[in-house]
C-alpha cells in the first residue's frame, strides 16, 4: 500500500479551492470573495472566503482548513479508541452557497483528509466528502444533470461506487427529528482508505473536480427567473432546516468545534437569513407542496438512462 502524500493533498485541496472561488465569481459576474487567512493556536490554520450580496449569491463560503494536535478530543475517540495516544491532521475544504433566487439550489460540498500518527505504528488515514443539493422550487432536469454528473466523477473508480456513495448522501443527509431528507442528495463517503492511497486520492480529486460541473449549469439556466415575495419567504422557511441539519447533526461541524477549530470559519455554512414558523403546511397541489411529494423523496434520478 502506497504511503499517504500529505503534502500532495495539501496542494491539491488549495488548488480546488482557488479553482472553485474562480468559477463562482465569474458565475456571480458582481461580488469577489474576502479572504481571511487564520491560524489555530493548538496547531494549523486555514484559508476562509466569502462572498457577501453578490448578484447571484447572497452568501458563498468556500474555506480551506487543516487542523493539528497530539491528541484527539474525546468525543473524536470514543468511537474509534485506536486514534487514542495519537497526534492527527485534518485537512480539507468546505464549501457551501446560498443564493438569492429561489429557483437556485442551495448547495454543499466538502472534501477532506484525516491521518493520526504515532512512533513504530502504520498511520491511520482516511479521505471523505461529497456534495448535496438543497432546493427549493426546481426541475426533473436539474437533478438528473445533478446525479448524472456525480455518476460520471465516480465511474473510473467502480460500478457501484455511485449507487452506494448515493444512497450514504441520502442516509446522511436526512433529519430524523422532521423525518425527511435535507435536498435531493448526491454523494456522501466518509473512512475511505481502500485499496491504497493513491486510488483514494484519485476519487477524492474527481469529487472534487466535478463539483462545479454539477452545480453551476443549474446555476445559469435558473438565476435570471422572476419570483415572488412568498416564493422568496418560502426559500428563508426551507433554509431553516439547513441550520437545523448543521448543528445539530453534520460531522465536520460537530468535529470542527469540538476540537477547537474557528468558530467563524466553521459557522460560514449557516445563511444570512432564515425563517422558522410553528406547524407550517404547504398548500395541497402548490409548488411547494411538490418539493415534499417529488423531491424530497430518495429516488433513483438517472433510471435506466445514463447520459454519459
Amino acid at each position: 500500500m502506497s504511503a499517504p502524500d500529505i503534502n500532495a493533498v495539501r496542494k491539491y485541496l488549495l488548488s480546488l479551492q482557488d479553482t472553485i472561488c474562480k468559477e463562482v465569481e465569474n458565475s456571480d459576474g458582481k461580488q469577489k470573495f474576502a479572504e481571511d487567512d487564520w491560524q489555530r493556536p493548538a496547531g494549523g490554520g486555514g484559508r476562509t472566503r466569502v462572498l457577501n450580496n453578490g448578484a447571484v449569491f447572497e452568501q458563498a463560503g468556500v474555506n480551506f482548513s487543516e487542523v493539528s494536535g497530539d491528541n484527539l478530543p474525546p468525543s473524536a475517540t470514543a468511537s474509534r479508541p485506536e486514534l487514542a495516544g495519537r497526534s492527527f491532521q485534518a485537512m480539507g475544504v468546505s464549501l457551501v452557497i446560498h443564493p438569492h433566487n429561489p429557483y437556485v439550489p442551495t448547495s454543499h460540498a466538502n472534501v477532506r483528509f484525516f491521518i493520526a500518527e504515532k512512533a513504530g505504528e502504520e498511520p491511520i488515514w482516511w479521505f471523505g466528502g461529497g456534495y448535496d443539493l438543497t432546493p427549493y422550487y426546481t426541475f426533473d432536469e436539474d437533478v438528473i444533470h445533478w446525479h448524472q454528473t456525480a455518476k460520471n466523477a465516480c465511474n473510473p473508480f467502480g460500478d457501484n461506487v455511485y449507487e452506494d456513495y448515493k444512497k450514504w448522501c441520502d442516509e446522511y443527509f436526512f433529519l430524523k427529528h422532521r423525518n425527511e431528507p435535507r435536498g435531493v442528495g448526491g454523494l456522501f463517503f466518509d473512512d475511505l482508505n481502500q485499496p491504497d492511497f493513491e486510488q483514494c486520492f484519485g476519487l477524492l480529486q474527481s469529487v472534487g473536480n466535478s463539483y462545479t460541473a454539477a452545480y453551476l449549469p443549474i446555476v445559469e439556466r435558473r438565476k435570471d427567473l422572476s419570483y415572488t415575495e412568498q416564493q422568496r419567504d418560502f426559500q428563508l422557511y426551507r433554509r431553516g432546516r439547513y441550520v437545523e441539519f448543521n448543528l445539530v447533526y453534520d460531522r465536520g461541524t460537530l468535529f470542527g468545534l469540538q476540537s477547537g477549530g474557528r468558530t467563524e470559519s466553521i459557522l460560514m455554512s449557516l445563511p444570512p437569513l432564515v425563517k422558522w414558523r410553528y406547524n407550517w403546511q404547504p398548500e395541497p397541489g402548490s409548488a411547494e407542496a411538490r418539493l415534499y411529494e417529488h423531491y424530497l423523496q430518495p429516488q433513483d434520478w438517472l433510471g435506466s438512462v445514463d447520459l454519459s
